[in-house]
């Protein structure tokens, strides 16, 4: 964590990320260029240096706030100034930030990063094998889940599974490897479950099952150690609302401020089981030895149940008001830091401390 001034340059997503065990997780139209512009305004309007590659971008547009995440993109950002590098972006092992020798060359230790190590995201981005980690652990509240394989029966495989007394209708279907909802479906039997297997293999060759979680939906973002400071703290949980059924809705589809909101201190005080998901996110994040936030999915198995973590989001929705027209486009984890009392350029401030040198974040490896 580094203590000199920071000029930020925002990166966004120009690279595909690649096919991980013949699976490529899909692509954000645009590049999280929506919210890497929200990040580069409102960093400026806090008075911190941002460098952009439009020397006067229009708030009003998302285009020219945001350096390209390829090696000539981060190369130009650093000739140019920047200090900090913010990875608003899909990292993975081979991406130029992990692997550039020409970056280490203009960086010489003096490149810090936003962002979680490539390495990192690599590994984790796979859900099944995060969860089945967990599940191993024996002390996180997971879901039951299935992996299939596109060499597998899928009729046989259901009918396999429909023995197993946990999975009853519905069950949900998503990729391995998901951004937000994309592809995700809450199937109520054998027949729509079959059709939604084969268009999920239409783009991977995994597909995940899973326990349908009935209850109560929330969200949990959780912050690594500040400066100084030691421990990962989670903001308020934020429950979700009027889903499209059974999921929540893609936050650019419906703004997440009108179907999304923080868990009163009340209902907390009067409802154990919040406390407890907040301390299985941390250990969550802890573990994983996270470098920047995490927001990770729970829901309850069934209304007044306990919460069941079911998705970790290893690259959080950053978008936040503050540009022309962005007004209601809070992000889940800006929403909850506002509940302890930071609005959105001051949780982005918070985030800026958290950098790590270039060379800290290449040597990261994965605790399994």
């Amino acid at each position: 964590m580094s203590s000199k001034t920071p000029v930020v340059a925002v990166l966004f997503q120009a690279i595909d990320p690649p096919i991980i065990n013949g699976v490529r997780k899909p692509r954000k139209p645009g590049g999280y260029q929506d919210s890497g512009a929200d990040i580069a305004y409102s960093l400026q309007k806090r008075g911190i240096r941002v460098i952009t590659p439009n020397p006067t971008p229009s708030p009003s547009i998302q285009e020219g706030w945001c350096f390209p995440d390829t090696e000539n993109g981060i190369i130009d950002a650093v000739r140019q100034g920047a200090t900090h590098l913010w990875a608003n972006t899909i990292l993975f092992s081979s991406h130029p930030l992990q692997v550039s020798g020409e970056i280490q060359k203009y960086a010489q230790g003096t490149i810090d990063v936003v962002g979680q190590p490539p390495s990192m995201v690599e590994r984790f981005d796979d859900k099944a094998l995060l969860n089945d980690r967990l599940r191993d652990l024996g002390r996180f509240t997971l879901p039951k889940s299935w992996i299939l394989k596109e060499s597998d029966d899928i009729a046989s495989f259901i009918q396999s599974i429909e023995k197993d007394e946990e999975a009853t209708y519905p069950i949900v279907g998503k990729p391995v490897r998901g951004r937000g909802s994309h592809g995700v479906k809450v199937c109520y039997g054998s027949q729509d479950l079959q059709s939604h297997i084969s268009s999920l293999f239409k783009e991977s060759p995994l597909v995940m099952l899973e326990q349908f979680l009935a209850g109560e939906e929330a969200t949990i973002t959780v912050m690594p150690p500040a400066p100084g400071k030691n421990g990962y703290t989670s903001f308020p949980p934020v429950e979700r609302f009027n889903h499209d059924d059974g999921v929540a809705p893609y936050n650019g589809v419906v703004a997440v401020t009108r179907n999304s909101r923080v868990v009163s201190q009340e209902d907390m005080d009067q409802d154990s089981s919040y406390g407890i998901a907040m301390r299985e996110c941390e250990q969550v994040v802890e573990l994983i030895q996270a470098m920047a936030p995490i927001r990770i999915d729970i829901r309850r198995f069934k209304e007044g149940s306990r919460f069941a973590l079911f998705d970790i989001n290893m690259k959080p929705n950053m978008t936040g008001p503050g540009r022309p027209g962005r007004e209601d486009q809070a992000s889940l984890s800006a929403l909850a830091a506002a509940a302890v009392g930071w609005d959105y350029p001051a949780l982005l401030g918070e985030m800026l401390k958290t950098a790590r040198p270039l060379e800290e974040f290449r040597e990261f490896r994965p605790v399994f």
